[in-house]
């Protein structure tokens, strides 16, 4: 059996310890305009990343418990911003969109 290199090993999402804190809260949560949108902006930050599959495991539950796909989430999430901010003060100051 051989073991993994640094490239193939999973990685940790710098805002890992936050992200899982909001995803245990969205498993919880009803699809409100708040909690559509933390979805999908968790959605686009752990696509393609290589680790915190838990994470993503999550988000893909969430979808399927909202009975949404990932396109009608950006679509509806798209529709919430144009009608105005979303996040208050104090979230856009996290600068988490990293």
């Amino acid at each position: 059996m051989s073991t993994p290199n640094a490239s193939q090993q999973e990685q940790q999402h710098p805002q890992y310890q936050r992200d899982r804190i909001i995803v245990d809260s969205l498993l919880r949560a009803e699809p409100s305009d708040y909690n559509l949108a933390e979805l999908a902006r968790l959605k686009v930050r752990y696509q393609g990343f290589p680790g915190s599959h838990d994470i993503q495991t999550d988000l893909t539950k969430l979808l399927k418990k909202w009975q949404l796909t990932e396109t009608t989430l950006f679509q509806k999430t798209q529709d919430i911003h144009a009608r105005g901010p979303i996040y208050t003060q104090r979230d856009n100051k996290r600068g988490d969109w990293n």
